[in-house]
């Protein structure tokens, strides 16, 4: 069994697909503004695990974004090979990070705000 696709709820959907094409870089696998409906997955993984933007228009999906957020929680969690080089990438498009990088016994974390309603976590292994 492997992970075929994950869900990330998002304040608007098409922002969202704005954002994880545009700054970060994701492909488009599916776009249709007239159903709200966005995935996308990453450049590096076309094929891998795809990413489903979805609209946070149900109680239960608004709650547990707010409340995510409100704890500095991330939603979701990207795994990268150069974390000094995405950050500073990030950083030069305009991106707010919540941490910076910052090193533990896991290997090394930064924290962004996806702008829509979500912090994202970065992670490289140690």
């Amino acid at each position: 069994m492997k992970i075929g696709m994950t869900s990330v709820f998002v304040n608007n959907p098409m922002e969202a697909f704005k954002f994880y094409t545009e700054v970060l870089g994701f492909v488009k696998i599916m776009y249709m503004p007239e159903h709200y409906l966005a995935i996308v997955a990453s450049a590096e993984e076309p094929e891998g695990t795809t990413l489903l933007l979805e609209p946070n228009n149900s109680p239960i999906a608004q709650n547990y974004q707010t409340e995510l957020r409100k704890a500095g929680l991330p939603c979701i969690v990207f795994q990268t090979d150069d974390i000094q080089n995405d950050y500073q990438r990030l950083k030069e498009l305009g991106v707010e990070f919540k941490k910076e990088p910052t090193q533990s016994e896991w290997g090394t974390e930064a924290i962004f705000d996806d702008t829509c309603g979500n912090y994202i976590q970065l992670h490289q292994m140690p």
